[in-house]
């Protein structure tokens, strides 16, 4: 009779963990993107104010009086005011954001994506949807341009580039009004030390360099063992990097640490953990000396938010989502 009860009790020990771990793993898929839905409701916001602003007064946010479009035409550089009557506003791409910073949207129709990127890949900045790799150039621009995006969690922006094929279009817009297409044209699975796919180039029937767009991701899904290289190709001429266009190294790898600096603590893990387990067990004795459903009900709201927040900050403390 007492190894039964130590049996059934190590059966229910089991149990909790079981449910604890399942929804953990459901917290990473789904719970991630409570906090990217938020950011990107941010974005789009500032998005379009950037853009109703550009439209009154030819400057975005944060610019001083003058503006100036640089475009192309000819093969030749030239710089125009905006809102002039030659119509090379729409081909105006911004300054390079600080890092953490809006920089525009991206747009995949054939797999249902449409999101707002941001500059840098720091995991911090990731988590409020894709980056753009700081020492590439801009999309739009010549050379090859590289965004980063999470797979699985964290709203998983690219959770479906592996379905892209040819006739596909990326299209990448700025609050200048500037809409830049890329062509699909290869996918690529690497390595994660196998950062010079980011430094690739590429070449036309012609030998000129082309003007590419190169989407990383981690791969496979709910793994990131490998990263998954989409690379597109832009279909129309690119517009001149500016002379003063500050131009910060090169990547050296598919994430940066350089916002998320230094180690994450643990002590709001260990807290809220705690917290989580006080609000489980005051539950249950309440059941005990009342009534069970009843108590269950009125803890399950409260334990739910604990826990949610312990997950938060505990899944901070694990190696680089996925």
């Amino acid at each position: 009779m007492r190894l039964a009860k130590v049996l059934g009790r190590i059966g229910r020990v089991l149990i909790t963990a079981g449910v604890l771990i399942l929804s953990f793993v459901g917290y990473q898929l789904w719970g991630t993107g409570l906090h990217t839905a938020d950011a990107q409701n941010d974005a789009e916001s500032a998005f379009e104010q950037a853009q109703r602003e550009f439209e009154d007064s030819g400057t975005l946010p944060g610019e001083g009086g003058g503006s100036t479009t640089t475009t192309a035409s000819g093969g030749a550089t030239t710089t125009t005011a905006p809102g002039g009557d030659n119509g090379s506003a729409s081909r105006e791409i911004p300054a390079p954001p600080p890092e953490g910073a809006l920089m525009g949207r991206i747009q995949i129709p054939s797999i249902g994506a449409d999101w707002y990127f941001y500059e840098g890949v720091d995991l911090a900045i990731l988590k409020d949807g894709p980056g753009h790799y700081m020492g590439t150039p801009l999309p739009g621009q010549p050379g090859n341009a590289a965004i980063a995006g999470h797979r699985t969690t964290y709203g998983a922006p690219f959770n479906r580039v592996d379905e892209m094929k040819s006739g596909d279009d990326i299209i990448v817009t700025y609050a200048t009004g500037a809409e830049f297409t890329y062509g699909y044209r290869s996918t690529e699975i690497v390595t994660p030390d196998q950062v010079e796919v980011l430094h690739a180039k590429d070449f036309d029937e012609d030998g000129e360099v082309d003007n590419m767009l190169t989407l990383t991701a981690c791969h496979p899904k709910y793994s990131a063992r490998e990263r998954i290289i989409i690379r597109a190709r832009l279909t129309e001429e690119p517009v001149p990097i500016p002379p003063n266009q500050r131009r910060p190294e090169a990547p050296q790898s598919f994430e940066s640490d350089s916002v998320e600096a230094g180690p994450v603590s643990q002590t709001p893990a260990i807290l809220w953990g705690l917290a989580a387990a006080m609000v489980w067990l005051a539950a249950y004795f309440v059941g005990r000396a009342w009534r069970k459903l009843p108590a269950y009900i009125l803890g399950f709201p409260l334990f739910t938010v604990v826990l949610y927040i312990f997950f938060k900050n505990f899944y901070a403390l694990l190696p680089s989502g996925f």
